[in-house]
């Protein structure tokens, strides 16, 4: 199995967290997402250690919240002592309203509007991640007229290539985040921030991309020499060194068996002893180093169930099994073609050699979850479980051809629970006047 949570029971049946997922299914009814609530506690607990172990006391992760973001995600990680990211007024609201403590967490974005920052530093918002300069006198200047003094950290472009999806890759210089070092714009952008009276300039933030495997380390090691090189400079010309340095993203995790698996920890002690090296050689104080897990904190504790209808046999050409969700629940496949690994639920121990595609219910050629997938036989009712989808499936989820989107159980213990309700028709009609 591609994560240790997954299992198949004695009946033959897919298991997730030890539950039987036909059973939930049945219980729940689907399509529907499940999490597994200790598996993302024990994710958050690799990170920590690993951040604490390899930098010491003042670093630590910070959980990048597009990738899941509901109230009891962020009650989790309060409870979990763990810092957050929040992309939207949208994300601050939910960690807000889940009681999480506003102090430890980043403000993202690249278009951040006058009434986000505004919603941010009422919220107690603790960072502004600054993406521009247009931003940076936007942010200045709301702070300025109430009277605040606010913590921001300066977002670079390094000019990395992760190598990864061309739609998540985020620290090249042509990318629409930050302020390239290589153009020569960032050293203005540093001495204008240092120049804003309201603003409490912490460090610097980069972020290369997401899903990065091969020579994963040699990302981050890059990146860190480039923005090191960069943080040098800038100390002797302006006598500013970063307090902290955000190097963003977090490890990738395996969708399919192909994928590898990534020591967490091994790869965190590597990237702190090349900065503490680094900052040594450079003579810059070592500042504190913040990581941005998301994906890796939520996507294998996550699973997504559905029920097949449709089996179409096209002889000759392809074969489509065809569920009660799709594009409306995951759209990754149709965004950037991604894997999954999927299984018949109720048929773990029969012989999988049905080669076919599977998708969804939407009227729309793309809505595919994954092609060429090879199962049991299904008939009409089997339980299709698709795996690691607790990471960009619910928080891209749509209404699409006004299909409700589906609920979240949690998994804990011996205990399933509601997290997230099941949209239902009225809820569709909510807006419509």
């Amino acid at each position: 199995m591609i994560c240790e949570n997954i299992g198949v029971n004695e009946k033959g049946h897919l298991t997730l967290a030890g539950f039987d997922t036909v059973e939930l299914a049945q219980k729940y009814g689907t399509p529907l997402y499940l999490m597994d609530e200790d598996r993302i506690r024990h994710n958050c607990r690799v990170y920590k250690t690993a951040m604490l172990d390899g930098f010491g006391v003042g670093s630590y992760p910070s959980y990048a919240g597009k990738a899941a973001c509901f109230k009891r995600i962020y009650e989790i990680m309060r409870e979990e002592e763990m810092s957050v990211d929040l992309v939207s007024p949208g994300e601050i609201y939910t960690a807000y309203k889940a009681g999480f403590p506003m102090e430890n967490a980043f403000f993202h974005g690249n278009n951040k509007t006058d009434a986000d920052i505004t919603f941010a530093m009422d919220c107690g918002v603790g960072f502004i991640v600054i993406d521009g300069m247009d931003e940076l006198m936007a942010v200045q200047n709301i702070a300025k007229d109430r009277g605040l003094r606010q913590s921001v950290l300066l977002r670079l472009t390094p000019g990395i290539d992760p190598h990864t999806y061309e739609a998540v890759a985020t620290g090249k210089v042509d990318s629409k985040f930050g302020v390239a070092i290589e153009t020569g714009q960032a050293e203005g952008f540093v001495a204008a921030a240092l120049a804003c009276d309201s603003l409490n300039i912490m460090g610097y933030h980069c972020h290369v991309g997401s899903q990065v495997f091969d020579d994963s380390d040699s990302v981050y090691l890059d990146s860190a020499d480039v923005m090191l090189t960069f943080a040098k400079k800038m100390q002797e010309k302006w006598g500013f060194a970063p307090k902290i340095f955000d190097i963003g993203g977090g490890y990738g995790v395996r969708y399919t068996e192909a994928d590898p698996t990534v020591d967490i920890a091994a790869s965190i002690r590597k990237v702190a002893d090349h900065i503490r090296r680094l900052c040594d050689e450079k003579c810059l104080p070592m500042p504190n180093v913040i990581m941005e897990p998301g994906r890796s904190i939520v996507a294998d504790a996550g699973m997504t169930l559905y029920t097949a209808g449709t089996v179409k046999e096209i002889i000759g050409y392809k074969n489509y099994l065809s569920v009660d969700g799709g594009m409306t629940d995951n759209p990754r496949y149709a965004l950037y073609g991604s894997e999954y690994t999927v299984y018949i639920a109720n048929k773990m121990a029969r012989k999988a050699d049905f080669l076919c595609d599977l998708v969804g219910r939407c009227c729309e050629s793309g809505d595919i979850i994954q092609p060429g997938v090879t199962v049991p036989m299904p008939v009409r009712g089997d339980t299709v479980a698709v795996c690691t989808t607790g990471a960009y499936n619910y928080s891209m989820a749509s209404n699409y051809n006004r299909v409700a989107r589906p609920p979240v159980v949690m998994l804990s213990g011996w205990a399933d629970y509601v997290a997230v309700r099941r949209e239902t028709l009225e809820d569709l009609l909510l807006n419509d006047l």
